[in-house]
């Protein structure tokens, strides 16, 4: 790709992500008054159906463990229906809620992101036949168990341990550390933050903002010390720490 194509390419992303950053700006100024004027223009069948086509735009995001941004779903979907995005977004919250048993949870209230987390307390790697949750589950395993935070090597000392080579192309998993450092991170199941000053260039794993809000740590120490034959007070901190979790969970 030539240098001038190359620069109107990354001028046409810019275009298009303030276009939606417009979009998204939009409906923060929508007032409530707006907002229900707007709502005349609708039939509560016509509402009935964009609340379906939200949800399942969310859903196919989903399937992937992709963020969804209210911009995306503004721009995509809501449409001319922008002005009462309120309304439809809190009946999705509730369609999920009551038919799916999920909760959609913003988690960057800044940007406006959602996810979508399985009230059930899912447990990351308890899911037979599938292979990259039980490799996610150890890692968040060995990072809840280290404090929070962990240095990758440990990470990738810790797999290789398990005969899964981050230097190596799984059968299963393919490259492991662009699955770990990136799809794992893109889905906020983990963070690969850079640690400052270190020469060579070093980087630490810690937990994403959706394994904080869909795991749960009480389930986690369970299974750990099953596999170690011991009673999980134990490990006296991440007792303490997965029991005030667990009351935090029951609480929202």
């Amino acid at each position: 790709m030539s240098q001038r194509k190359k620069s109107q390419s990354k001028v046409q992303r810019l275009m298009h992500e303030d276009d939606d950053n417009d979009e998204d700006v939009t409906v923060s100024q929508i007032t409530s008054t707006q907002a229900q004027r707007a709502r005349e223009n609708f039939t509560s069948d016509q509402i009935d159906r964009k609340v379906a086509e939200v949800v399942q735009f969310i859903l196919v995001k989903d399937q992937k463990k992709i963020p969804v941004r209210r911009a995306d779903i503004v721009k995509h979907v809501m449409k001319e229906y922008k002005p009462i995005y309120s309304e439809v977004i809190n009946r999705v919250c509730r369609t999920f809620d009551q038919v799916y048993g999920f909760k959609l949870m913003e988690i960057d209230p800044k940007n406006h992101i959602y996810i979508l987390i399985n009230k059930l307390e899912f447990v990351p790697g308890m899911c037979p036949g599938k292979p990259k949750t039980g490799l996610l589950f150890v890692i968040l395993s060995v990072i809840f168990m280290k404090g929070g935070v962990v240095k990758e090597n440990l990470v990738w000392n810790t797999l290789k341990k398990l005969g899964v080579d981050a230097g190596e192309k799984h059968e299963e998993f393919g490259d492991v550390k662009k699955l770990v450092t990136e799809e794992f991170v893109r889905q906020k199941y983990l963070e690969y933050v850079k640690i400052p000053h270190t020469e060579p260039v070093e980087f630490e794993i810690r937990w994403g903002l959706r394994a904080e809000h869909e795991t749960s740590k009480l389930k986690l120490l369970e299974f750990v010390a099953e596999l170690h034959d011991q009673d999980p007070q134990s490990w006296s901190q991440q007792f303490k720490e997965a029991n005030a979790a667990a009351e935090s969970s029951q609480r929202s």
